[in-house]
């Protein structure tokens, strides 16, 4: 397929499909006009292995792909592809994993 990109990311990054706008009610949580800007939700659509410890143990990852999770709007790295945000990041800089109820 012609312009189709696969990333597989590495050790304890995560690749994440940015919403485009975020919402005031985050799972229950009412987010205020400052954070709103500061705070991204998107869903996870890749996982690294996991973080390699000192002693060479495979730390896996807490996050599984198609889990919605909040960051902050600085975090990662930024890439556009097929106008979607994507965002790659280590699995410490995800604040939280939203789940319903």
């Amino acid at each position: 397929m012609e312009g189709f990109i696969v990333l597989k990311p590495l050790a304890d990054r995560v690749i994440i499909k940015a919403e485009k706008e975020t919402e005031k009610n985050v799972g229950g949580i009412i987010l205020t006009s400052n954070h709103q800007e500061q705070v991204k939700l998107g869903t996870v659509i890749a996982v690294g292995k996991g973080r390699v410890s000192e002693d060479g143990q495979c730390i896996p990852m807490e996050v599984n792909v198609d889990d919605t999770v909040m960051f902050e709007s600085y975090a990662g790295s930024k890439i556009q592809h097929d106008g979607e945000e994507y965002v790659v990041m280590h699995e410490k800089d995800i604040m939280a994993i939203v789940t319903e109820g």
